[in-house]
């Protein structure tokens, strides 16, 4: 079941104030930056940079699961084998704030290495 208005308006709010507090200043944004997508019952964070031929490329690295039955979010993080893996330390919160600073803080380099 998919998100309402409200909900998705206060998620936006959220993640938006993360990504903000976390992009690069505005004078290297063209190279490298990070933003947010809302898909459903799911946000992923990423990182947007231009490749070596010059493509712009986005490549994730934390993607958070809302499970509305248990009203619990969850938290994944990206490997190097490029697959979603639950993030142990800390997998879930019934606050997404929380799993945001946890993505922040990143004690065990999985997001921002």
């Amino acid at each position: 079941m998919a998100l309402s208005e409200l909900d998705q308006r206060r998620i936006e709010k959220q993640v938006g104030e993360f990504v903000d507090a976390r992009r690069p200043p505005p004078d290297i944004r063209p190279q490298i930056d990070i933003g947010y997508r809302l898909d459903n019952q799911a946000v992923e964070l990423f990182e947007r940079r231009r490749s070596m031929r010059g493509h712009r490329i986005e490549e994730e690295f934390a993607r958070l699961v809302y499970v509305k039955s248990r009203d619990v979010w969850k938290l994944y993080w990206k490997r190097t084998d490029l697959r979603w893996h639950r993030y142990t330390p800390f997998p879930e919160s019934t606050r997404l704030d929380v799993l945001l600073q946890e993505i922040d803080e990143d004690p065990n380099a999985c997001f921002f290495g």
